[in-house]
């Protein structure tokens, strides 16, 4: 995963994964919340997942959430996480500004 490499863009499924956990959630729920908000459009296998959560988890951008009894591990997002959230949005948003401008003035 070579999300925000020297400030980079992150992925979109990163994005979405975060996105996913400002409210506690396990793999099935991040993965069902992904598809629902992407009309389908992306849908993430549990080894995807999972692969992606581990890798989070290790960055601090997110942790597991309560004890996890009966199985499902739940995470949510880290304060660094919201930060790296944040900085994402922005990107989304001056980029987003641009192409307006760009697309908008030859229309």
């Amino acid at each position: 995963m070579r999300d925000n490499v020297k400030g980079g863009a992150l992925t979109e499924v990163t994005f979405y994964i975060l996105l996913s956990l400002f409210t506690p959630k396990h793999g099935y729920a991040i993965m069902q919340f992904i598809e629902e908000k992407t009309g389908g459009r992306l849908s993430l296998g549990a080894g995807t997942l999972y692969g992606a959560l581990n890798t989070l988890e290790d960055k601090g951008w997110i942790a597991r959430y309560g004890n996890n009894e009966g199985g499902r591990k739940e995470y949510l997002i880290t304060a660094l996480g919201k930060e790296i959230a944040e900085i994402e949005l922005a990107r989304l948003q001056e980029l987003t500004q641009t192409a307006t401008k760009i697309i908008g003035g030859v229309l």
